[in-house]
């Protein structure tokens, strides 16, 4: 035990202390992942697809580069080396605006979004947009990006097809290699340099220039190909329209079908007690169970319709109003549950929208007394009042039931459905401590969110 203890910590001091051969393993496997990395960066596989984007680039910048070549030519009909070279970078110069008004057509930024994502930035996919410019912000971020390409890849590819070549003659070194260090001597550059040296270099200097203006481009790509700021209130706008509808989906279901699975299981839990005891009570019970299944199938069949965004149902799923009380209370009490309800005249009158949400809560909070509290009496009211319709429903503190695994939504429902109807809600435990009270709040007039 002294040697094992020993073993992990320095005695002496009560410094912790490794066997030599992980501290050898530690050190030693540093540099080389570090190696690693950098020559991945450099002619990895990313760096490979980077470099084929870049020449891609350059063949994209080649009949806009000898279009300008060939205007510019005809100005002065010689031809001497520094002209020629001049010329040259004259096309490059006027051909890259060219190339930045054909940009501004809208399918250019589909057309470079989607190659980028495949070869050059491809972990960047959540940040780059494969669609068409729908605006002029997009049109000229595209430009932007568009002309960096042409202007990289045009770089990156004059490298590669005069430098490598050139960069192996040095490497090989063959016949004549004497000529050309004479000449390297007349022009007062440094002759003594092996040829290979240079030649390497060279290719260092092509492979590290690809990376280099590759990473860039990935770097770039986000902010030239990615959404504007316009695109991105637009997106973040579907995705809260579309949540909001799954939320709406996620009530129904958890409000009608919840609720009948709740009255079948206790249902059916007081049948089999009784049912060689008192049979007709529960042939009563299962003929309750039928009742409540057909109609949580006819209001499943309400809900995926509204998820299909079948006809008929954009102002919400069919489904029982304020008027169907009666019948949810004659359900209930099947259950146990009896409730001294207080329903005030008039209220199959109230908007069939509004209506329905209202009766919702109203399910859901007998629900929930018969889930937690079991069945108890409870006392409901519902009544207008002053313009808004208040529901009231208490019910005795019951023995405390064990929760069902991901259960907890009721409350969280309810609580959204009065958000959309713009008004209020109070739930707990009463002054008194042995009454649980739910209290809702709705404006009759209040618009829908």
């Amino acid at each position: 035990m002294i040697t094992g203890a020993g073993a992990g910590r320095n005695m002496s001091t009560g410094a912790d202390v490794g066997t030599g051969a992980d501290a050898g393993a530690g050190t030693g496997s540093r540099p080389d992942g570090a190696v690693r990395r950098a020559v991945g960066a450099l002619v990895g596989r990313r760096a490979r697809l980077r470099w084929v984007h870049l020449v891609l680039g350059g063949a994209l910048l080649m009949p806009y580069w000898m279009l300008s070549a060939v205007v510019l030519g005809s100005l002065d009909p010689r031809k001497g080396p520094l002209l020629q070279v001049l010329l040259y970078l004259a096309a490059l110069a006027t051909s890259l605006p060219m190339a930045a008004v054909t940009a501004l057509v809208p399918t250019v930024r589909a057309l470079e979004g989607a190659v980028a994502l495949a070869l050059c930035a491809p972990e960047r996919a959540a940040e780059v947009v494969t669609g068409p410019a729908r605006s002029w912000a997009a049109r000229w971020r595209t430009a932007g990006w568009f002309v960096l390409h042409l202007l990289f890849g045009g770089i990156v590819s004059g490298m590669t097809l005069a430098g490598a070549p050139f960069a192996a003659v040095l490497i090989l070194r063959p016949t004549g290699f004497e000529e050309l260090v004479r000449f390297w001597e007349d022009h007062g550059l440094p002759g003594w340099l092996p040829g290979p040296v240079l030649g390497v270099a060279l290719l260092a200097l092509i492979v590290g220039s690809s990376a280099g203006l590759g990473g860039l481009l990935a770097r770039w790509a986000p902010a030239l190909l990615g959404p504007t700021p316009d695109e991105r209130v637009a997106a973040a706008e579907r995705r809260a329209t579309v949540l909001a509808q799954r939320n709406r989906l996620a009530r129904e279901l958890h409000d009608s079908v919840g609720h009948a699975l709740s009255a079948v299981g206790i249902q059916a839990s007081a049948a089999a007690r009784v049912l060689r005891t008192d049979p007709e009570f529960a042939a009563e019970a299962l003929a309750a169970i039928e009742e409540t299944a057909r109609g949580a199938v006819a209001e499943l069949d309400a809900v995926l319709g509204l998820l299909r965004e079948e006809d008929g149902t954009e102002n919400g799923p069919a489904g029982p109003t304020l008027a169907g009380l009666d019948d949810l209370l004659r359900q209930l009490a099947r259950t146990g549950l009896t409730v001294d309800a207080a329903l005030a005249p008039g209220l199959d009158r109230l908007p069939a929208a509004f209506s329905r949400e209202a009766y919702r809560i109203v399910q859901e909070g007998l629900t929930n007394v018969l889930r937690h509290a079991g069945p108890t009496p409870a006392r409901l009211r519902v009544a207008p009042a002053g313009g808004r319709l208040e529901i009231e429903l208490t019910n005795p503190l019951g023995r405390l039931r064990p929760s069902r695994p991901g259960g907890g939504r009721g409350l969280r429902g309810i609580g959204e459905r009065v958000a959309v109807l713009r008004g209020g809600c109070e739930a707990g435990p009463a002054d008194d401590g042995t009454t649980w009270r739910l209290a809702v709040w709705l404006p009759v007039g209040g618009e829908q969110r």
